[in-house]
C-alpha cells in the first residue's frame, strides 16, 4: 500500500496552484470587505506581483496549507469509503456467498469475515493463528476464504491444491498445515502437506486440473481488483474493506465493527 504520508506530500505539490489561487481569493475577499478598492487594484497586479503576494501569504500563514491538505485528506477518505461501500453492496453475493469459496466456523454465523490471501505472503502467515483463535473464540463467526495467489507459481499451485482439498472435505486442515511450513511454499512442500493431512494425492492432482478451480481463482482476482484489494492479506467484514495485517486484538476489533455494520453475509 502507498504510504499515506507520501500521498499527502504529493498532494502538496499537486494542489499548490489551486491553493494559491484559492488562498488569494479568500485574501482578496477579506480585503474587499474592508477596502472596496482593493479588488480593482488586485486586477491591475502584474503576474510577478501576484505570485509574490501568494508566496508571502503562504509563508506567513503555513497553517492554511496544512488545513487545506487535512480537509482534502478527510474528504477524499470519506469519498473512498462511500465508494467502497457501494462497490461492496453491488458485489455482496460474490464476496459473501460464492459457493466456490471454502467456509469455516459457523456456516450460519451472524458475522462473516472474508480473507483474500496468498500462501507465500508472510503477513498472511502471521495472521493465520489469529484467525484460528478468533474462530475458536466466537461461535457466531463465519469465515470465507478467497484464494488470491499473486506471488508466483508456488502460490498458484498451493491455491489450486487447497481448492482441490476442499472437494475432499479437508480444506481447513490443508490450509492451516500449509501455513505451518517454513520458507517459500512450492509444489514439493504442498504435496508433502497433502499427504500429511490425509488427502488422496492422485485425486487432488486430477481435481486441480478442473476448469472450475481455475475459474474460481480468476474470479477472486477480478473481485479483489473490483474491491481495490491489491495486496494481501485483504479483509472484508460487514461494510468494511481493509488490507494489511493486524494483531489478534485488531482483528477482534475489526470483527466487532463489522458485526455492528453487518450487511448480507448469511
Amino acid at each position: 500500500m502507498i504510504n499515506r504520508l507520501f500521498v499527502r506530500l504529493v498532494l502538496v505539490w499537486a494542489i499548490w496552484p489551486v491553493l494559491a489561487f484559492g488562498t488569494v481569493g479568500v485574501w482578496l475577499t477579506d480585503c474587499f470587505r474592508i477596502h472596496p478598492g482593493t479588488a480593482a487594484l488586485a486586477a491591475e497586479m502584474s503576474q510577478e506581483e501576484f505570485e509574490q503576494r501568494v508566496r508571502t501569504y503562504l509563508l506567513e500563514h503555513p497553517e492554511v496549507l496544512m488545513e487545506a491538505i487535512n480537509r482534502l485528506d478527510a474528504k477524499q477518505g470519506e469519498q473512498e469509503a462511500a465508494e467502497s461501500r457501494a462497490v461492496l453492496k453491488d458485489n455482496a453475493a460474490d464476496v459473501f456467498q460464492d459457493p466456490a469459496s471454502p467456509v469455516s466456523g459457523n456456516p450460519n454465523g451472524e458475522v462473516t469475515l472474508v480473507e483474500f490471501f496468498d500462501y507465500n505472503c508472510p503477513y498472511c502467515r502471521g495472521m493465520a493463528s489469529s484467525i484460528t483463535k478468533a474462530e475458536a473464540a466466537d461461535p457466531w463467526l463465519r469465515i470465507v476464504y478467497k484464494e488470491f495467489p499473486i506471488l508466483g507459481p508456488g502460490s498458484e499451485f498451493a491455491a489450486k491444491a487447497a481448492l482441490a482439498a476442499n472437494k475432499q472435505g479437508k480444506y481447513v486442515a490443508f490450509h492451516r498445515a500449509v501455513y505451518q511450513l517454513r520458507g517459500p511454499v512450492d509444489e514439493a512442500k504442498v504435496l508433502e502437506v497433502a499427504g500429511n493431512v490425509g488427502l488422496d494425492i492422485q485425486r487432488m492432482k486430477a481435481d486441480m486440473q478442473d476448469a472450475a478451480i481455475q475459474g474460481a481463482l480468476e474470479k477472486n482476482v477480478k473481485l479483489a481488483k473490483t474491491l481495490r484489494i491489491t495486496g494481501t492479506p485483504g479483509f472484508v467484514v460487514g461494510d468494511q474493506i481493509t488490507t494489511g495485517a493486524t494483531d489478534f486484538d485488531g482483528l477482534q476489533a475489526l470483527i466487532a465493527k463489522g458485526r455492528s455494520g453487518q450487511t448480507n453475509t448469511k
